[in-house]
Formats: C-alpha cells, structure tokens, sequence
C-alpha cells in the first residue's frame, strides 16, 4: 500500500471515529437525560477541532514522518499489495480505541465525548501530511509503500523507483 494512501486513509477513518463517537456520545447522553453533557462536549469538540487546525497547518512534513521516509528501505520491486491487512495491522489502536470508547458510552457517556475530541484532534493535525509526502516524492522520483510487518513492530516503509516531475523552473520569477 503507498504511504500517501495510508496517511489519506488515517486521516479518513480517525474522522470517521470521531463522527461515531459524537453521535454514540449525543445518543447516550439523551438515554441518561444528561443534557448539559452535550453543550459541554460541542465546546470541547470545537476546541480540539481548533487545537487540530492548529497542528496541522503547516505545509512541510512532521519531523517523525520525515524520518521514516529517510529510513525507507530502496527496492526495485513493488512490495506485496495487502491493503486491508496493511490498514488492521497499523490502525487496530484506532479500531480498539472508538469501540473501548464507544462500548462504555451508556456507563459514562461523557467518555465517547472526550474520546472524540482526541480522535477530531488526530484528523486534523495529519491532514496535510500526505501532499507533503508526494511533494517529496515527485521531487525525488520515488513511491514510498508501507511494508507488512508485526501489529506492534514499528512501521516499515519500502522506496522504489517513480516518475520525477519534470517542472519549468523559475528564473527571477520568469518561467525559463
């Protein structure tokens, strides 16, 4: 699996946790009769969505990313191709953590609340992390793909040889 469609993913399905657990959250706050609660958790969910913003501005690739991408095994083959596999293996935290979350929502229903402002949190910080990915690879002609490895080894990315954008570069601001 390429590692900007990982990150896309990630990003993707960590929003998706969030929208489940405000609506488990909003669900079981109206079963307890707790309607201060959701007043609450939309302040909160507003202030992570800020904190996120706020994160994940900036256009240039987070140092830990950067990282990995400078350890990326160089291949001249395409790994194996097992996306879903790649995906349980590298998100089951996320997986464990809405349904932990989302499993205590009728004892505590302030917790899937909590629980989807992280989660909010998570989404918007990586946001931009795989535009700044395939900036790198077009530039450096290079696919990075996310090796198969254990659930709880660190993650393993593989180089391979890709196409080099080929841009007019510009001179004291004229195309030359």
């Amino acid at each position: 699996m390429r590692f900007v469609d990982f990150l896309k993913t990630t990003v993707l399905l960590s929003g998706g946790a969030a929208t489940v657990l405000a609506a488990v959250t909003v669900l079981a706050a109206a079963t307890h009769g707790q309607e201060s609660l959701v007043p609450i958790a939309l302040g909160w969910w507003v202030l992570a969505a800020l904190v996120g913003l706020l994160l994940g501005r900036r256009a240039e690739i987070n140092p830990p990313i950067a990282r990995l991408l400078s350890s990326a095994r160089a291949s001249t083959t395409l790994p194996e191709h097992h996306p879903g596999a790649i995906l349980l293996n590298r998100l089951w935290p996320l997986l464990v953590f809405t349904i932990v979350a989302g499993g205590v929502a009728f004892l505590a229903p302030q917790v899937p609340g909590i629980a989807a402002g992280f989660a909010i949190i998570w989404s918007l910080a990586w946001r931009r992390q795989e535009a700044a990915v395939t900036a790198i690879e077009e530039r450096d002609g290079a696919y990075f793909y996310v090796c198969r490895t254990s659930p709880v080894r660190p993650i393993v990315l593989e180089r391979t040889p890709g196409f080099k954008a080929l841009r007019p570069e510009r001179v004291n601001g004229a195309v030359g």
